[in-house]
């Protein structure tokens, strides 16, 4: 993509009112998210090296941990804990499973699990990525240096333990499941991967529709300062991302990229490991298209799931020692794939979803099988103008808050459609539906706006709205644009987050688009219009995938 020149709208968008609270309120949900889950104050530097003995440097109350000292990339300390099989034999070996902790999260976050795969015959080996808490160096944001971490953490493991060297698996939740993915594409000796709440495509996770994705972004850089030491590198890449540096923007992305995994699916298939993907359909940091798109190239043993909630919410009860589905699923994937256990999972359709409106699950055999077809909701009629610098009141609601509404309570981001501002908001609806609609998959829209600025923002948002015009979220997404002739109409194409949603009989479906939500960083410039139009030659819709 051109690097487009910088605008002298984007440093006062940020400076608004509506930018600054939600920015800063970002930052203290996360802040107080990771506290509350870390329970611990801002690491304090850690010593660079680590010593290469092979003993224990301490051990548990019950003396099933042992807490070791790992030389990572150039010498980096790494802390670690090992557990092993509490009936091991001398000389026997065992499937070996490494963990890199989460982002923010100290190196006891997978015990539970790390426990009861040692209980099942794994030697499991989990640790601080570099950079956070007591581990050395400084956060590189699943780097070069964090991709040979994990290799040097299975060298000492194969050194050190009973792990077989041909029975070796990754897994992790978010942070971890990023490193595990590149892990995988960098060093052969993975055979098995198991990536909960992680991400294929770095920049579509917090860049999606050229649009930065503040909350998430805020989250992530106030918990890096919270619980570790962000790089230089770090620290400019978010300060150019939140100032909205479009001058940095080609180094933005480039940096994303060098931390992808869709970017090495290549080698990742090449090498032959067998990848289970697994995420939620509210995830806010990383949202499940990308998983999606990284599971179509995905060409080895592979399986994807998807669940009601947000980033990391589905495991979390299992990193509790819970009864947790992701968890037992992920340790039959191991079974599979490391023991050559012939338990089943292999022959399940591998892509398993969970609806928000319902329980159970349901399979299908690739990501294009979920919807059996695909309405069409016209967006004609005449022009509709907005405000786009005004929020409309409809909105994808609050990073984690939301979404764990819709997952313990199905109480997703709600808006009452009569009352939304129409010079605020431009809205369609369909006739109310006979039946009752199971959209799966990711809703599309067509359309042709006319910018009255050269820059602005909107946010597309599908809604299920009741007899009264209580809507309730769908799905959303937003697109950003650049150095276009203010009054030239020219087509959008968005792709919605993908979901599993069952919009009951009588109800009807609305789109609606603004360009204001505290979620992301808008480029509206005060006074800033919107127009949406549906030329003849062009109509404009909305592609809703539904399943019979």
């Amino acid at each position: 993509m051109p690097s487009p020149t910088p605008r002298t709208f984007a440093a006062p968008s940020l400076r608004s009112p509506r930018a600054r609270g939600a920015v800063a309120g970002a930052a203290a949900a996360g802040l107080l998210t990771t506290a509350a889950l870390a329970g611990a104050p801002h690491a304090e530097a850690a010593p660079r090296s680590a010593p290469a003995a092979a003993a224990g440097q301490g051990q548990s109350d019950d003396g099933r941990v042992r807490f070791v000292d790992i030389a990572g990339d150039g010498g980096t300390a790494l802390k670690a804990n090992v557990v092993s099989p509490a009936d091991a034999k001398p000389g026997e070996r065992h499937p070996a499973v490494v963990l890199p902790t989460s982002w923010a999260m100290p190196q006891v976050e997978y015990l539970a699990q790390a426990k009861k795969l040692a209980d099942s015959g794994y030697v499991v080996v989990s640790y601080n990525s570099r950079g956070f808490w007591q581990s050395g160096g400084e956060i590189e944001t699943a780097g070069p240096e964090d991709v040979r971490d994990a290799s040097k953490v299975i060298d000492w493991t194969l050194a050190h333990t009973s792990a077989d060297p041909d029975k070796v698996g990754m897994a992790g939740v978010s942070y971890g499941a990023g490193i595990g993915l590149l892990a995988a594409a960098h060093d052969e000796r993975i055979k098995a991967v198991v990536a909960l709440s992680g991400w294929g495509d770095l920049i579509e996770s917090i860049y999606g529709g050229r649009t930065q994705h503040k909350q998430a972004a805020a989250m992530l850089g106030g918990a890096g300062a919270l619980t570790g030491r962000p790089s230089a590198e770090l620290r400019q890449i978010l300060d150019d991302f939140m100032h909205s540096n479009l001058d940095k923007e080609d180094e933005m992305i480039a940096w994303g990229k060098k931390r992808s995994p869709s970017t090495y699916v290549d080698r990742i298939n090449d090498n032959g490991a067998a990848v289970m993907l697994g995420n939620a359909w509210g995830d806010s940091i990383f949202p499940p298209n990308q998983y999606a798109d990284l599971f179509e190239k995905l060409e080895g043993p592979k399986r994807l799931e998807f669940r009601p909630g947000d980033h990391a919410t589905p495991e979390m009860s299992g990193l509790l020692g819970l009864p947790n589905d992701t968890w037992s699923h992920a340790r039959s994937w191991l079974d599979r794939y490391l023991k050559g256990e012939r338990n089943g999972i292999d022959e399940e359709a591998p892509v398993q979803l969970k609806s928000r409106s319902s329980g159970g699950y349901e399979g299908y055999a690739d990501w294009d099988s979920l919807a059996s077809s695909r309405e069409e909701l016209p967006l004609d009629g005449e022009p509709r103008t907005i405000a786009a610098d005004k929020d409309s009141g409809a909105n994808g609601g609050t990073i984690f808050l939301s979404q764990l509404l819709d997952q313990f309570f199905r109480l997703p981001p709600t808006a009452s459609l009569p009352l939304l501002p129409r010079s605020r908001a431009a809205v369609w609806e369909s006739a109310p539906y006979e039946r009752a609609r199971k959209v799966r998959g990711a809703p599309r829209l067509h359309t042709t706006v006319t910018p009255h600025e050269s820059s602005g923002t909107g946010i597309a948002y599908l809604y299920d709205v009741g007899p009264l015009g209580h809507a309730k979220l769908i799905s959303s997404a937003p697109f950003t644009f650049h150095d276009r002739k203010p009054g030239e109409p020219f087509p959008v194409d968005v792709e919605l987050g993908a979901t599993a949603y069952d919009v009951p009989e009588g109800h009807r479906t609305a789109l609606v688009v603004d360009g204001v939500d505290p979620l992301y960083i808008d480029h509206n410039p005060d006074g800033a219009r919107l127009t949406f139009t549906s030329p003849a030659t062009d109509p404009s819709r909305l592609t809703i995938p539904v399943r019979d």
